[in-house]
Formats: structure tokens, C-alpha cells, sequence
């Protein structure tokens, strides 16, 4: 039995959506985080997901794989390693044991709000790297250039850090975040941004 079949055999879709943040309610429905989902939408299944509203489907892998931006092959291994599945075991002796880091519900959830905004703003600068950068030495150089410039990188390395790094460091990250107030900060601007896009929107129809 390969990776992909002792995860599936072992994690549930559900189970993998409420270690990963997502809030679970009747009928085992909840809120889609692959689009703008107010009202939940998304059904899971044991073996799979549905969401009514924009038809994102798959399996647990699936699920892992679009959550944290990963290819199905380490989406697998990061479920693998989440839920302590040892690949060279059985799928009824790794369902015996638990998760090496069993999370908290309230930093799971927290986990996952701290990288949507961070992976929000990071698809803003990565827009505005290219879309604002001068076109000539005699340009103006907008602000949103600089900002792009300024904290691309450091945006790309929370966002790892929260994806990728052991529990120990996403937590210090998370409250980092929170204490100085940097998420707030960033999801403002990004609420922002989208104002003014609108704005404009509504200006140029007009």
C-alpha cells in the first residue's frame, strides 16, 4: 500500500478539514475557504468534498493540496506527518495512533486565518511587482511598487513558515502575528485595496 492509500484509509475528509481550522457544523457542511463562502457550502463527505457554491471537489489529498497550495505528493506526506501515519505501516496500526501534535481548536483556527490574509497579501504584492514597476528610469515609482518590493519577501517567508515549519514555530509565528497586530493591519489594507477597486470599477462603468 503506497502513501496515498494509507492516507486515505486513515484521515477522513472531515477530520483533515477541522485539523486544518475549517468549522465543521449540521450535515456536515461548512464554509468553503476556496472562495468568498458566507454561508456554508461545502459538503464533506468521508471520502470526499463538494462545494455547491464553486464545484472546488476531490479527495482528503485534494483537500490538503489546495488549502496550502502543495502538489498531491506532498500534500500526502504533510497529512502523513499531521496525523502520525507511518507510510510503511498498515493502515489499521497507523489509525491507532494519534497526531504527533494534537492542535488546539482555537490555534487551529487562528493558524488558518493568520495564512489566508498572509497568502491574500501575498498574491497583492506579487500583482503589484508587475503591474506597477516603472516602465522607464523617468517614471514616477509608485508606492505600491516600493511596498511590493519592501515586503514580498518577508510575506513569502511567514507564509512558509505556517505551511511548512514544525508546530513549535508556527505557534510563536501566529502569536507574533497577532500580539503586534500585523494580521489585523494586513487584512485592513487588504479590505482597503478591495474598496478602492471597486471604486474605480464603479467610476470607469459609470
Amino acid at each position: 500500500m503506497n502513501l496515498f492509500e494509507n492516507v486515505k484509509a486513515v484521515v477522513t475528509v472531515r477530520q483533515a478539514a477541522e485539523h486544518y481550522g475549517l468549522k465543521v457544523g449540521r450535515g456536515n457542511m461548512a464554509c468553503c475557504p476556496f472562495h468568498n463562502d458566507h454561508t456554508p457550502s461545502m459538503k464533506l463527505n468521508e471520502d470526499y468534498f463538494y462545494c455547491f457554491g464553486c464545484g472546488a471537489t476531490g479527495d482528503v489529498i485534494n483537500l490538503a493540496a489546495r488549502l496550502f497550495n502543495l502538489s498531491s505528493y506532498d500534500a500526502a506526506k504533510k497529512l502523513a506527518y499531521d496525523f502520525g501515519i507511518d507510510p510503511d505501516k498498515p493502515p489499521a496500526a497507523a489509525a491507532l495512533r494519534k497526531p504527533k501534535y494534537p492542535l488546539a481548536k482555537a490555534f487551529q483556527r487562528e493558524e488558518l486565518h493568520c495564512r489566508r490574509v498572509l497568502c491574500d497579501y501575498l498574491h497583492l504584492l506579487e500583482n503589484w511587482k508587475v503591474q506597477y514597476a516603472p516602465k522607464s528610469p523617468d517614471d514616477t515609482i509608485d508606492d505600491r511598487f516600493v511596498e511590493a518590493c519592501q515586503m514580498l519577501d518577508y510575506i513569502e517567508d511567514l507564509t512558509d513558515i505556517l505551511t511548512f515549519a514544525e508546530l513549535e514555530a508556527r505557534v510563536k509565528t501566529v502569536d507574533m502575528l497577532q500580539e503586534d497586530g500585523m494580521i489585523d493591519r494586513l487584512e485592513e489594507r487588504l479590505k482597503r485595496t478591495a474598496k478602492e477597486v471597486d471604486a474605480r470599477d464603479e467610476t470607469e462603468i459609470g
